[in-house]
């Protein structure tokens, strides 16, 4: 149920650890899920998870010096 849980704006940069700007930047170019209740913005935390795992670059192979 804990993945499920819907996190403020500053929740959401906190867990990203950026700021509360980036997260209302996210939203405002539609980047990633939101729900709006009249003024309040809430995003479900594996939507935050799911936006992690997408934008996450795997370090560069490098072969051994022969």
């Amino acid at each position: 149920m804990d993945e499920e849980r819907m996190l403020r704006v500053d929740q959401a940069a906190e867990l990203l650890g950026t700021g509360e700007r980036f997260v209302r930047r996210l939203i405002e170019e539609r980047r990633i899920e939101f729900t709006k209740v009249g003024r309040h913005v809430h995003i479900r935390r594996t939507v935050l998870l799911e936006f992690i795992a997408a934008n996450t670059v795997p370090p560069i192979q490098r072969g051994r010096a022969a």
